[in-house]
């Protein structure tokens, strides 16, 4: 009697011994999935904002577990920024998250007060991220009743054009109260009205016809170009 009844305890104990691996494998298992890396981010839409900063809010940098992280979150931290529109997250096959950003796209920044514009008309201050940024400086005040117009006017300048511009000035004359002097980076200046501000798109158009020559555009009466010297 006594050797059946430890055959039934041994075999008690061989078969918690069973479970218990059983169930450590499947939490073992169900840790390391869960905790698998992220192998790779995409990032599209951006043309002010760099990777590495779109990374770090979104608390991306170290590549972290992909299914505790969800698109849910990452979107909340980006929206944060005052820099981002919008944004859409989605996670795919291998790990793989891919992110697109719509900018708030930056305008000018304010040379008096060194605060940035944004298109959405939010003013923000001037920090390590935003210094990057290839916007124009606006040199001097403009009256508030032409200040809504400029930057409502400003916004329809292509980013790639309105990079090439290094600072703009507010010079009405006698004839025109809405003019503007805009001096590019590549030495030559241009003179605007309000409602020509659109015209500037075709910049690279008109700089293929001049040769290397540089000059004054005037774009404020009338379309024509005076070399310098």
């Amino acid at each position: 009697m006594a050797k059946k009844i430890i055959k039934k305890k041994k075999l008690k104990v061989f078969r918690l011994l069973l479970i218990l691996i059983i169930l450590g494998a499947f939490f073992f298992g169900t840790y390391e999935y869960l905790n698998t890396k992220t192998k790779n981010i995409i990032i599209t839409g951006t043309t002010y904002l760099k990777d590495d900063y779109i990374l770090s809010l979104a608390k991306l940098e170290n590549y972290p577990s992909f299914y505790r992280t969800t698109s849910l979150s990452i979107k909340k931290k980006l929206e944060k920024s005052p820099y981002i529109k919008t944004v859409k997250v989605k996670k795919s096959f291998y790990h793989v998250i891919t992110i697109q950003i719509k900018e708030n796209e930056p305008l000018f920044i304010v040379d008096s007060s060194q605060k940035l514009v944004l298109e959405n008309n939010q003013e923000i201050e001037l920090d390590s991220e935003i210094s990057l940024f290839r916007v124009p400086r606006l040199m001097n005040y403009v009256p508030n009743t032409k200040y809504n117009n400029f930057k409502k006017n400003l916004a329809k300048i292509d980013s790639s054009i309105l990079g090439k511009v290094s600072e703009i000035t507010y010079l009405p004359n006698e004839f025109d109260k809405d003019r503007f002097l805009l001096y590019m980076d590549d030495g030559n200046s241009v003179y605007l009205t309000l409602t020509k501000f659109k015209m500037l798109n075709y910049y690279n158009k008109v700089l293929n016809q001049l040769d290397g020559k540089k000059g004054i555009l005037y774009l404020d009466s009338g379309n024509h170009f005076k070399i310098m010297g």
